[in-house]
């Protein structure tokens, strides 16, 4: 949807920010410039008075990312795992954000539940509690099954989410838009397909029939990690709207005061969700890309148990085998090795210097590697590695996005338990077995066997898709007829006008 109401929606984020007292928060909290700030600050604060108010009994970042809505507390939630980035105090302000938000009424998940499943919720439970957790998605209900007796976890989504992240997307597309031709030089970061990807992501965790599907396939995946549980869907009392799971009892991973005293040892913990990560994205490709606190506890036994399948990433063997070797690169101080690898994979373009490349990546790796254990980071390392790309013209990839995302949350939940974790010790073992074992005579006879396959299965086609080519490298395409558009700043000037009418006459 295109129009001045995705203006006001940005107009009213920095209003909000403004009012709620968050824009100081947040400005400090990324230790902004003097120009960013005083450019945020003239943005916002004229339009003030349109900010929503939030709960004024929330602190104010928390506050504003609650009232503006379900996409910006997804983005709260990954800021909570980062302490690092945002400071200790913001951090544990946004920590609310993973399951403590607000409820909506029990027996309107009720009529949700009744209407999905066709069957009374008294047929179908024995008991059903009041919500456990709540989201910016939906919110959690233990229950009982009548006929079996078997605790599970009723997951249902919150009414009008969908309609409700819409709107934020439409914005972000327009924030994107005006990005790209404002500011030429960010188009290499492709922010249109950022939020592309963004919006295929959360529309799927609309879905909660792909949500179960996504947590048998993990669970089946993960089957013999030690350590690692992942709740079995109940398919039989699931669907769009409604999620039935297998209900597993465990500590919060944001709760390191309970975990103590329970005896358990929160280094152990740390490693093994950093490893568990690592193992599922390398070796299975495929992981869960919402790893934050409010999604992970630990089992009496040490065992870490996964919740909420709503966003799983998946990557293929190539990317993969890229990945674990640029990791294994840094790990090994091996700089000429990981510009070679981003050569080959087409991440920097063929005619920069690949030495001057391998040169500035040891400007990234070899500070890093100078850091007292407690301060090395991935994200730190993302972060310089972002600016040395960027400088020699390496375009945004957009499916390492979520892998990239997902390892600064991992490393964030790691660190809160263990602060003074090294990364790099933990991540060594596990990379170095995918390459042993990916990468090497056994895996090159595994490819070449599939790619025999591949060409057996095309074998009869090959002959028509050849010629098909030929002709259309003899026949160029037509020219694009390119359409006019209003504008952006238009849009601008219109959006700004229509909220400072919408405002005064509310205020008459």
């Amino acid at each position: 949807m295109k129009g001045p109401h995705n203006i006001i929606r940005l107009i009213r984020t920095g209003a909000t920010l403004e009012r709620t007292g968050a824009m100081d928060v947040v400005l400090e909290a990324f230790r902004a410039p003097p120009h960013l700030r005083f450019a945020a600050r003239m943005l916002g604060w004229p339009f003030k008075w349109l900010g929503l108010k939030g709960d004024p009994a929330l602190p104010p970042a928390t506050r504003a990312l609650t009232a503006l809505g379900p996409a910006y507390i997804k983005f709260g939630q990954v800021l909570s795992t980062r302490p690092d980035i945002v400071g200790e105090e913001l951090a544990q302000q946004l920590k609310y954000l993973q399951d403590k938000l607000p409820p909506f009424p029990t027996e309107i998940a009720k009529q949700m539940i009744e209407a999905e499943l066709e069957l009374p919720v008294s047929e179908i439970f024995g008991e059903f509690s009041e919500p456990v957790a709540a989201a910016s998605i939906a919110q959690v209900h233990r229950a009982r099954l009548a006929d079996t007796g078997e605790e599970v976890a009723v997951k249902v989504l919150r009414p009008g989410i969908e309609r409700a992240f819409r709107k934020d997307i439409d914005a972000f597309y327009l924030a994107a838009r005006w990005i790209e031709r404002l500011a030429p030089f960010s188009r290499r970061l492709r922010p249109l397909d950022v939020i592309a990807h963004f919006e295929g992501v959360v529309m799927g965790e609309l879905d909660l029939r792909l949500e179960s599907s996504s947590a048998a396939e993990f669970a089946a995946n993960t089957e013999k990690d030690e350590g690692f549980r992942v709740p079995q869907p109940h398919w039989f009392l699931s669907s769009r709207n409604v999620m039935t799971l297998g209900w597993a009892e465990g500590i919060g991973l944001n709760d390191n005061d309970l975990i103590d005293a329970a005896g358990l040892d929160r280094r152990v913990i740390a490693a093994r969700v950093l490893q568990l990560f690592l193992n599922h994205a390398l070796r299975d490709g495929f992981f869960h890309a919402d790893m934050h606190q409010g999604n992970l506890k630990v089992a009496a036994n040490g065992d870490i148990i996964a919740y909420d399948f709503g966003i799983m990433g998946r990557i293929d063997e190539y990317t993969r085998r890229v990945y674990a070797e640029i990791l294994m690169g840094f790990i090994r101080k091996d700089y000429r090795r990981v510009a070679e690898v981003h050569f080959e994979a087409g991440y920097v373009p063929a005619d920069r210097d690949i030495d001057e490349f391998a040169r500035a990546l040891r400007a990234v790796g070899e500070p890093i590697f100078g850091m007292d254990a407690s301060r090395i980071s991935m994200a730190r390392l993302l972060s310089y590695l972002f600016e040395v790309t960027e400088r020699f013209g390496m375009a945004t990839r957009t499916e390492l996005i979520l892998l990239q995302r997902t390892m600064v949350v991992v490393e964030g939940v790691a660190r809160s338990l263990d602060p003074r974790i090294n990364i790099w010790e933990v991540a060594h073992p596990i990379v170095e077995r995918y390459i042993a074992e990916s990468i090497g005579p056994k895996a090159m006879l595994r490819d070449m066997v599939k790619a025999a396959r591949v060409l057996a299965r095309f074998g009869p086609r090959l002959p028509a898709l050849i010629e098909a080519q030929l002709i259309r490298s003899g026949n160029p395409p037509m020219p694009v007829v390119v359409e006019r558009r209003v504008p952006p700043l238009a849009w601008l000037l219109v959006g700004a006008a229509f909220a400072s009418g919408f405002g005064l006459s509310a205020l008459f």
